[in-house]
């Protein structure tokens, strides 16, 4: 028997690991390329996306240097860059830590919490595809994508 196909499945029929991979692979080209809104964020707000998520990092509350950079993923010395340009905007602060008086806190600005707002409200605009769904299939899509997040 093929190893490729299931027991049970005829030959021919996609395979579970490959229906999966198709399944991935749409959802991918839907988020990622057809209908990626970061170019739009980077657009209206004049700036890289590293600097919109750090905008959007900062949301959550004050973060040390250290901190934000971990979120962003980043090396501290980009980070330090990135916080020196958002600085430079009017869009955070950083002060020094109470406790450690080494170590700087990055703070939003009321200028910043409005651009990571407007970010926030680009990506989080559904594409006119899944807008366009009808309401049994979008509430199937919804009720599928829960699962996969818990």
């Amino acid at each position: 028997m093929n190893a490729r196909v299931p027991v049970g499945a005829a030959p021919g029929e996609a395979t579970q690991a490959e229906v999966a991979a198709r399944a991935w692979q749409a959802m991918r080209a839907l988020v990622l390329e057809q209908h990626d809104r970061r170019r739009e964020v980077c657009e209206a707000l004049d700036m890289s996306f590293v600097r919109a998520n750090a905008l959007r990092s900062l949301v959550l509350g004050p973060m040390t240097m250290r901190q934000l950079a971990e979120r962003l993923a980043s090396d501290p010395p980009y980070t330090t860059l990135v916080v020196d340009d958002l600085q430079r905007r009017g869009l955070v602060r950083r002060s020094p830590h109470p406790g450690d008086r080494r170590l700087r806190i990055v703070t939003l600005t009321p200028a910043g919490a409005d651009a990571a707002e407007v970010a926030e409200r680009i990506l989080g605009r559904p594409p006119a595809p899944v807008l366009d769904l009808d309401g049994r299939d979008l509430a199937t899509l919804d009720r599928l994508l829960a699962k996969l997040l818990r």
